[in-house]
């Protein structure tokens, strides 16, 4: 019994993960390819301390999740999906881990439930999209939080367990893969009155293997990026300290005080930080308020993992709270979450029937409003890509996760038909499930749903492919006569670019901010910024050059370069490629 609760929960978990490795979607812009770039150029450069981009210095993150990229690309060559592997095979071992945790603190249907839950919340999937590591933190996190239970009831091996984990979430994300199991842990022991058990943890022992699998790199980076200490207090432009400073202050301390600079991320209005669970964890949000009945109190082994679940959770949405934030920050909280609502689905209490009555009502509704929408736009036409049915906002609203869902238009949805069917198909699943299944059945029915509506936004995003990568650029670019590129704007803006297109040194055209800004002041930076006097002379001299740009941004670059020395090579996504000579 136990091993088929657990495979259901791999395979649901693989159906929706591997699933989604195939291309396309291909890698977007932004973070998405700028990581699975970096990997590629520490795979093809030899260099596994420091990484870059565009051959300026990135010293922002740690390394794991570009190590392991970058091993995919050995096994598989480099490629998109390659990429992806290490990613979804960390999501779904994090699935089972959820599930095995579970079985371990309360039964075999408790896991199942815990392990769905976490496999098809929303936040998952969505955080999961761009090639980030807290999926991978997360894993490193449940599994110190579990192992910390297990060497507390005496099994030693697991106190050795609790710091490895640690030592490799501080290769994942630095210090927060230490601070969030450690406060969390004591929180429990100051409610749980265990500190005279502090032993069990071998800390002495335990913080030798997080210096010895963790401080090698560290060390290595600080070696590699001089001055090798430097305690700068303040953050500003033009400033260069080195790895340790800017890695452990400016990434660290000051990000977390909304000092750091550049300031290159936004951060979510504290309400909808917390309010925004309710989406991340949908379905299964609709029984939040069921974690109300739970009992917390008592020495046996549930309610133990019932109040650390609980600790941690309250202790990394604090934390959050009085931090600048991100919407998927508090994916670590996701499996405690996990576990919790998997013990209420248990209970069967008036407030699960009142959550499965919400569930139906909900799906329900958006199965009315998609009905409506396809109705609205059955004889609308669909003429190039969706770009020209999107709006464009502010810079500031695409720092957000959610940014790109305010481009949306009834006329974008004509290009949407199919993801949309499917989508209703899997509401009108939930709905049914929801109004009339109880217990493991309603589980797999939401289960279902939530997996077919996953693929529903996955083929959505294929049709979204031109507008949020520029891999149809890339690839004219490589194919046309050789020339040195120019890349308007940021690297990020079209780091799909760099992947798709054999990874070119390019210039970046007023390119010398947010990310790539503090690496660049960096002793033997390469010169690789442009301001619009040195593109205009470059780009009416006699060497042939390429401009990739966004439509907004061309006005600007007519002005410098002149319009008729513009010629089109290839529009995609509303971007453009540019040469300064025909193109044949």
């Amino acid at each position: 019994m136990e091993r088929r609760y657990q495979l259901i929960v791999v395979l649901v978990a693989a159906v929706i993960y591997l699933g989604c490795l195939v291309s396309p979607p291909g890698l977007m812009d932004d973070v998405d390819a700028v990581q699975a770039q970096i990997a590629a150029n520490m795979l093809t450069s030899g260099d596994w301390v420091t990484a870059r981009l565009n051959g300026v210095a990135y010293l922002e993150k740690s390394p794991l999740i570009y190590w392991s990229m970058a091993a995919s690309y050995a096994l598989f060559g480099i490629h998109d999906w390659a990429a992806r592997i290490p990613l979804a095979l960390s999501v779904i071992a994090l699935c089972w881990l959820t599930a095995r945790i579970a079985r371990w603190a309360f039964d075999e249907l408790t896991g199942l439930y815990a392990g769905l839950i976490l496999a098809t919340s929303i936040g998952l999937w969505l955080f999961t999209r761009i090639q980030i590591p807290d999926a991978m933190l997360t894993a490193t996190i449940a599994l110190a939080l579990w192992a910390f239970l297990r060497a507390m009831e005496g099994e030693r091996r697991w106190a050795y367990l609790l710091w490895a984990a640690i030592g490799a979430g501080l290769l994942l994300k630095g210090l927060i893969a230490m601070v969030f199991p450690v406060g969390a842990i004591a929180l429990w022991m100051t409610l749980t009155r265990s500190w005279p058990a502090w032993r069990l943890l071998k800390p002495g022992i335990g913080l030798w293997v997080v210096v010895c699998i963790a401080a090698p790199w560290h060390v290595a980076a600080a070696v590699a990026n001089p001055p090798l200490l430097d305690f700068t207090m303040h953050s500003g432009p033009g400033e260069y300290h080195g790895f340790f400073w800017f890695y452990f202050f400016n990434e660290h301390v000051f990000r977390f005080l909304n000092m750091r600079w550049p300031r290159d991320y936004n951060t979510v209005p504290r309400a909808l930080f917390w309010v925004f669970h309710l989406l991340w964890l949908f379905p299964w949000s609709a029984f939040f308020p069921g974690l109300a009945q739970l009992s917390f109190r008592g020495e046996d082994r549930a309610h133990r993992t019932r109040l650390l679940a609980l600790c941690f959770t309250v202790f990394l949405l604090t934390f959050f709270t009085f931090s600048t934030t991100q919407e998927y920050y508090s994916m670590p909280c996701y499996p405690a979450l996990a576990l919790l609502l998997a013990n209420v689905l248990r209970t069967e209490t008036a407030l699960v029937t009142a959550g499965r009555r919400v569930l139906a009502a909900v799906a329900a509704a958006a199965l009315a409003a998609i009905v409506a929408i396809l109705m609205i736009v059955r004889n609308l036409p669909t003429p190039g890509d969706i770009s020209s049915a999107l709006v464009l906002q502010s810079t500031n609203a695409y720092t957000l996760s959610l940014g790109h869902m305010g481009d949306l238009t009834i006329a974008a949805f004509a290009y949407l038909r199919l993801p949309l069917m499917m989508a209703g198909a899997a509401f009108l699943i939930g709905a049914v499930g929801a109004a009339l299944l109880r217990g493991g059945r309603l589980a797999l029915a939401l289960a279902v749903m939530m997996t077919l509506f996953f693929h529903a936004a996955r083929v959505a995003l294929i049709t979204f492919d031109p507008y949020l990568g520029s891999r149809a650029l890339a690839e004219a670019y490589a194919a046309a006569p050789p020339g040195q590129l120019i890349v308007d704007n940021q690297y990020y803006t079209f780091s799909s670019v760099f992947f798709y297109g054999g990874n070119p040194r390019a210039l970046l055209l007023n390119g010398r901010v947010n990310n790539l800004e503090y690496g660049s002041y960096a002793p033997g930076a390469p010169a690789v910024f442009l301001d619009y006097e040195q593109f205009a002379q470059l780009w009416k001299s006699p060497a042939r050059h390429y401009l990739v740009i966004e439509g907004p941004a061309l006005k600007n670059a007519q002005k410098w370069a002149g319009r008729p020395n513009l010629y089109l090579v290839k529009a995609s996504g509303g971007k453009m490629l540019y040469s300064n000579q025909p193109v044949r």
